[in-house]
């Protein structure tokens, strides 16, 4: 197959060079200096566990005024971070007047419906990646833990997408529907990651504190409530026993605890959490208002309240625009408490 990769992140280097690795024909499309890393430099998989370095050299790597000239492509995979879409969506469809069906792999339950508002409802197929990875520059990723890809069935290319995938050494599983396997990859995406972030303390840590672990149990439960009034029950993904997670939230915290902790240090590897990595890297910009966020945005619909959820998004919010100060907050957990309690 074809495949035009939007983003050359963590996700799409990762998935990109994969099917490159499968025979697949991969076009990157990238920003110019992006671009120009990867002709340069190729683009190279290394495993965390075997240390195995998997190079995709030379790498066909596009900016936007070049990516008409490298098709036809049978299927783009949108692989940006979520406060990206609009602007993939824009310059997509600016340099593709009639794109190809367009894999959704953002996290978060939003961007499918911005990119349908966009490019129709039957262009877009939703994805999830489960596979942790981190990233030390353009072309240098490493896969802390190997675990898979979900695709929605429903349209067309979907079990292609799924043969093509597990045929390049990524685990993948197709599901019936897209909203209980997006919703239950946002589940995984919140344990310890807003609070790592505001606390500048490890996911461990996090849950050694009983105080912590509570705060960190109520904002799972408030996504899950938020999902039974939607109608989306939880879902297992590749590799990552989700229904376990949700499970959890219903034992007391003496036995939660340890089942939690070894589930999310088995599957994170030895990366830190998405939006501490962002916010400690001084980005302005991070995922938490479709992560965090997304859940008190969808429960003011169905009404169902997630304060918790709320003020963990306010929270990183200010503090990667400025209006909290990092140092007020790192490894101070009653300053974060003392927001929750009000």
């Amino acid at each position: 197959m074809r495949f035009l990769i939007v983003g050359a992140g963590a996700v799409g280097g990762y998935v990109g060079g994969s099917l490159a690795l499968g025979g697949h024909a991969v076009t990157f499309l990238a920003r110019p200096t992006t671009a120009s890393s990867l002709r340069a430099d190729g683009l190279h998989l290394t495993d965390a566990r075997s240390g195995q370095v998997r190079s995709i050299v030379p790498v066909v790597a596009v900016t936007p005024t070049e990516v008409q000239a490298s098709g036809p492509y049978d299927c783009a995979v949108l692989a940006t971070k979520a406060f990206d879409t609009d602007a993939a969506a824009a310059s997509l469809r600016a340099a593709l007047p009639s794109p190809p069906p367009i894999l959704c792999l953002q996290n978060g339950v939003d961007a499918e419906a911005a990119l349908a508002a966009v490019f129709g409802a039957g262009a877009i197929i939703s994805g999830s990646v489960t596979t942790a990875l981190s990233k030390a520059g353009p072309g240098d990723l490493t896969v802390e833990k190997s675990r898979g890809i979900g695709v929605a069935l429903g349209h067309p290319l979907s079990e292609a997408l799924v043969a093509a995938f597990n045929g390049a050494g990524i685990r993948a599983q197709a599901y019936a529907e897209p909203g209980p396997m997006k919703w239950s990859k946002l589940l995984t995406n919140l344990i310890g990651n807003a609070t790592s972030a505001i606390l500048d303390m490890t996911v461990a840590e996090l849950i050694g504190d009983p105080r912590l672990f509570a705060v960190e149990m109520a904002s799972l439960r408030e996504c899950l409530a938020v999902m039974k009034a939607l109608g989306f029950g939880v879902v297992d993904l590749p590799g990552a026993p989700v229904r376990a997670l949700a499970f959890a939230t219903r034992l007391p915290a003496w036995l939660a605890r340890p089942l939690v902790l070894r589930g999310v240090g088995g599957s994170r590897g030895g990366k830190m959490p998405s939006l501490h990595i962002d916010l400690h890297a001084g980005r302005s910009q991070t995922e938490v208002r479709w992560l965090h966020g997304a859940i008190p945005r969808h429960g003011a619909v169905v009404g169902v309240p997630a304060p918790v959820n709320q003020i963990l998004a306010d929270t990183v919010e200010a503090l990667s625009t400025g209006q909290l100060k990092i140092d007020d907050f790192r490894r101070k957990p009653e300053a974060l408490l003392a927001r929750l309690l009000g």
